[in-house]
């Protein structure tokens, strides 16, 4: 029996300063590394004294996997890198890669003019810093060891943010960092599969807020912009440079275009304005509304909207709305403009999002009126609005993720004590799992049950094994999963080990996958038999598909191809191949009528060369060696179609040979049960602390059940479900 051990040394039942601690097997990983934005002194960083009590930060510490780039979750990077000490990788999305040096250099300069803090990290602890970062593609799976990888979901929160999956083995946590259920203007919502972790580990700012559709916000924010500038008053509108801020000033653009509106908007700080930039930079993480927009203009090229000069706040008169940096008015411009304005009862203050405890932002919510800011008394008489635009997710979008990913554990992190603990009950009383919301310090652990999954044709299942049919349980996937065609009825589509269950994979012929009535579940029938046929597989029987909510698997000539299904419901093909077949497969892609290849040979290094040859992961190198992860090569016949082609990540390509190369030979030996006996024997011994039996094999049916099914298409579904379709383990065999 295995452990996983967790630690917040950050947002344990606070929010601020995220940094988590987790320790699968024997490795060691930090999640996140955030800043304080309350404090001034020591209590704004992390307690790493944890960890360097009798060792070194590198020492201890395997890896370090950042979320996104605010700076309570970033803001101690520098720190912890550079004046601490660790000299071991840092993990983060392309675009917070390009985004946290600015961000990390902007606070910087306003703590040190602020406080005169000679102790604070510096520029060069900045860039040193950012030499260990390593950049992750979105959904791209990367191996830190050769048992430990970690693979990013997009998150929704802000441009770049990821929900990170760490696995070991069969042991995984799954960390949202922060994240949004809800689409924006410019961002589509967070996106999982169903990987079911060990842990969940989730944010939980707004764990007792269920959230007005998003219009009526919208709507009832313009209302308040509408009151203030009637009135002739000025507005300010506190944002970060990116996220709200794109969001609400594309809302504005709109609401002044179709007005007419002459009141000016300005938005202020070098920052915001190098924001902008960033989305087209990356422009694939981004919603479809801004990438079809960016085909024809800049969609933050605003026409309203201009940058702002700070002559201007004295010297123009009348209504105006302003957005400044930082969100929380904890520094920077945004608190000079609210200490120049909110004695006038005219104006106007909206906050759009969460302002963390100790922060100006956060005591005018709570009402208070007057205090102290740099030795001076400030009353507080403009009008003060709270309008929640924040990118986090409620606590319905908390209870959705966690039945979306199926996690076994959950822990909560990133909010309110008091509201954490309503969230709690509500998670156990509701999934009838584990939660907890340790305090910073605290340590939490959780028994695993490390499996081994071993592929084997039914025959052997049947003939060879001699299974007792009465000591298995087998139960349905969802619900709501359609599996070869047919809709299942029950509540789960997996085989149960030791109270431990593992989801059943299953083989199919394409044209069940065609003709299936329920297709629409997955996808336009169109777009799916359209994507086929560009492969040309589509009157062939495939050797291997894997249907799940969110994509299929389709084996062809060593060639394996996965349908993805994106929020439209419309597929996008992604292929993977052994690089013995790179050749062969270019030939067929470049028969296609269109396709969009990502794929760059001529700037991979030599390294990357031999990790491909040893079926590694392609490196994502740019043309300028930095931002994007991707070089795009467009066929020009014609224009291109929702279709991708990729090299598979070392994981999946080994999984999917190995299963190749065990159906093939069980296939052709299908009575030499020696051959599977020494197969489960070799697994065994590659695997620590299990017991040398079949107690955690689990068993997969492959063809005969298919072709079953295509040569008796009169028969109904459910009868040869009902025939073939069960799958039986004796047990401890």
């Amino acid at each position: 029996m295995s452990e996983i051990q967790i630690i917040p040394l950050g947002a344990g039942q606070d929010v601020g300063k995220s940094c988590i601690l987790i320790s699968i097997d024997k490795y060691n990983i930090m999640l996140d590394c955030g800043m304080h934005m309350g404090y001034d002194d020591e209590r704004r960083f992390p307690d790493f004294s944890y960890i360097t009590k009798n060792t070194t930060l590198t020492e201890a510490i395997d890896c370090v996997l950042i979320s996104h780039f605010h700076l309570d979750h970033c803001g101690a990077l520098a720190y912890m890198s550079e004046i601490v000490g660790y000299n071991g990788p840092i993990y983060m999305s392309y675009p917070t890669k390009a985004i946290v040096p600015i961000m990390l250099e902007d606070y910087r300069k306003v703590v040190v003019d602020r406080t005169g803090d000679k102790n604070f990290f510096t520029s060069e602890h900045i860039k040193s810093c950012m030499k260990k970062v390593i950049g992750i593609g979105m959904h791209q799976t990367i191996f830190v060891k050769d048992d430990l990888s970690i693979k990013g979901y997009y998150a929704g929160h802000v441009l770049g943010a990821l929900m990170l999956l760490i696995k070991v083995g069969n042991q995984s946590v799954l960390y949202t960092g922060d994240f949004n259920t809800t689409p924006d203007r410019h961002l589509d919502r967070a996106s999982i599969d169903f990987c079911k972790p060990d842990v969940l580990i989730t944010e939980s700012t707004y764990a007792t807020t269920i959230r007005d559709s998003k219009h009526c916000r919208e709507k009832e924010f313009m209302k308040k912009v509408q009151e203030c500038i009637d009135r002739r008053g000025k507005l300010l509108i506190p944002v970060f440079a990116l996220g709200r801020a794109q969001e609400l000033c594309i809302l504005l653009e709109t609401y002044w275009k179709r007005h007419n509106l002459k009141v000016p908007i300005f938005y202020s700080g070098g920052l915001t304005k190098k924001a902008f930039n960033f989305y087209s930079i990356f422009i694939d993480w981004t919603n479809q509304n801004i990438k079809d927009t960016f085909t024809e203009r800049n969609m933050f090229d605003f026409q309203c909207i201009k940058p702002l000069e700070e002559s201007v706040l004295q010297s123009l008169p009348g209504p105006m709305v302003v957005f400044a940096t930082p969100g929380m008015l904890h520094a920077g411009l945004s608190l000079a403009i609210f200490k120049m304005w909110c004695d006038n009862p005219d104006n106007m203050i909206i906050m759009p999002g969460f302002c963390i405890s100790g922060t100006i932002g956060n005591k005018i919510l709570n009402g208070q009126r007057q205090f102290e800011c740099d030795g001076k008394t400030i009353a507080v008489k403009m009008s003060v609005e709270y309008m929640s635009f924040s990118a986090h997710a409620d606590a319905q979008g908390i209870m959705q993720i966690i039945h979306q990913c199926g996690a076994k554990n959950v822990v909560l992190v990133h909010g309110n004590t008091d509201k954490m603990k309503f969230l709690k009950s509500k998670i156990e009383q509701e999934f009838n799992i584990r939660c907890e919301m340790p305090e910073n310090g605290k340590l939490v652990k959780f028994k695993t049950n490390p499996f081994i999954s071993v592929m084997i044709p039914k025959e052997v299942v049947y003939d060879q094994l001699k299974l007792n049919t009465k000591t298995v349980q087998l139960v349905l996937h969802r619900a709501s999963d359609n599996v070869l065609g047919g809709q299942l009825k029950q509540s789960e589509n997996c085989i149960c080990h030791n109270n431990n269950s593992q989801t059943m994979s299953t083989m199919i012929t394409l044209p069940t996958l065609i003709q299936s009535e329920n297709l629409s579940n997955y996808g336009s029938t169109k777009y799916t038999k359209m994507c086929l046929d560009l492969l040309n597989i589509n009157n062939e029987t495939i050797n291997l598909v894997q249907i799940s909510r969110s994509k299929i698997w389709i084996k062809k000539f060593n060639i394996f191809v996965e349908i993805k299904f994106n929020h439209e419901l419309k597929p996008f093909i992604q292929i993977s191949f052994p690089i013995q077949y790179l050749k062969e497969t270019l030939q067929l892609i470049k028969g296609l009528k269109s396709c969009k290849l990502y794929l760059n040979m001529e700037n991979l290094t030599n390294q990357a060369i031999s990790n491909i040859q040893s079926h590694s992961e392609i490196p994502n190198i740019t043309e300028n060696g930095e931002f994007d992860n991707s070089i795009t090569e467009s066929f020009k016949e014609n224009q291109h179609i929702d279709f991708e082609l990729t090299i598979s990540d070392k994981r999946t390509f080994k999984n999917l040979y190995s299963f190749e190369k065990s159906i093939q030979t069980l296939q052709t030996e299908t009575n030499d049960i020696k051959y599977l006996n020494n197969t489960v024997t070799k697994l065994m011994q590659k695997t620590k602390n299990l017991e040398s039996e079949l107690k955690f094999t689990k068993f997969v049916m492959i063809s005969e059940f298919e072709r079953k099914l295509v040569e008796n298409e009169d028969k109904s579904y459910s009868e040869y479900i009902s025939k073939y379709g069960m799958l039986y383990k004796e047990k401890n065999k």
